[in-house]
């Protein structure tokens, strides 16, 4: 059985504005700035095509190369969930020692949170936002990936479904259990059965050997930064080694996409509930000294 490639990633500035240090995250709105797009020319290809279409002429002119590859990653955090209400509610701190361990209170149950109708409105506004940038001609996804938690499920299939471009209609989506939020404790972070998950969202597909139940998550135990920034460093690799496509979407969790943007060396940028995040990054065949390094 052959070993999928060793690969390194790095996050390559100077495309987005969310790489910019200038850039607010607090009043940056991705739906009003083409995703944060900027506007340029680039080396080799200066024509009078829409922004979307020079950055796609030029990711294809680089990505002859064998062993480096560019991907965008679109990482899209869901949209308000009952749990982020019950957390502005108590208090981060009432929430975290106490309210974030129960299943809920006398306004609603929070286990594997739902959307609010807020919640709905924000996936309607990035529904929105893609149609938009379609016209603008923004490349399509080519894949997209999935959190099993509800809040995300739903967040993907309001954002997607029924846009004009390809693997949205239907909307199949693949669900990876590892973009899932940081683990343990917390009872809105804890997944539905893979039976609960399939009726509700039949067109969904699950990755190879996704569990019945939800092995990961564990009452006593809260996973530590560190531990969910190797998780989603695997994830990465998963996908990267696997999945050839330059446009990726991975609908998530604030906790996820912290991650993310850690582990490809982007620098922080919190996301509003529902709010999108688009990364360019170069993808590396390495050698095993040089992905320890890249992992120490």
């Amino acid at each position: 059985m052959t070993s999928p490639p060793l690969l390194r990633f790095t996050t390559v500035t100077g495309y987005f504005l969310q790489d910019d240090p200038s850039t607010d995250p607090d009043t940056f709105d991705y739906a009003k700035s083409n995703f944060g797009l900027i506007e340029q020319h680039y080396d080799g290809h200066p024509g009078a095509d829409s922004q979307w279409q020079r950055l796609n002429a030029h990711i294809q002119r680089l990505n002859a190369n064998d062993t480096k590859k560019l991907k965008v990653l679109f990482l899209g955090r869901h949209g308000e969930g009952v749990h982020n209400v019950a957390e502005r509610k108590y208090g981060t701190k009432k929430w975290d020692d106490y309210w974030s361990l129960q299943d809920g209170d006398e306004d609603g149950n929070w286990v594997n949170a739902r959307l609010t109708e807020q919640g709905r409105c924000q996936a309607q506004v990035a529904h929105a936002a893609w149609k938009q940038q379609i016209e603008a001609g923004i490349p399509s996804p080519e894949s997209y990936y999935v959190s099993p938690l509800n809040r995300c499920l739903e967040t993907a299939q309001i954002t997607f479904q029924g846009l004009v471009i390809p693997g949205t209609y239907p909307f199949k989506p693949i669900i990876k259990e590892l973009l899932r939020e940081t683990m343990g404790q917390h009872t809105c972070d804890r997944r539905s059965t893979a039976s609960e998950i399939a009726e509700e969202y039949p067109e969904y597909r699950f990755e190879a050997e996704f569990s019945e139940e939800d092995k990961l998550w564990d009452p006593e135990v809260r996973e530590s930064n560190e531990h969910r920034n190797d998780r989603l460093r695997g994830l990465l690799n998963d996908i990267f080694a696997h999945d050839e496509s330059t446009y990726i979407s991975l609908t998530a969790h604030s906790g996820a996409i912290t991650s993310i943007l850690e582990v490809l060396g982007h620098r922080r940028f919190a996301l509003a509930t529902g709010a999108v995040i688009p990364v360019l990054v170069l993808v590396e065949k390495v050698t095993p000294s040089q992905s320890q390094s890249q992992s120490s």
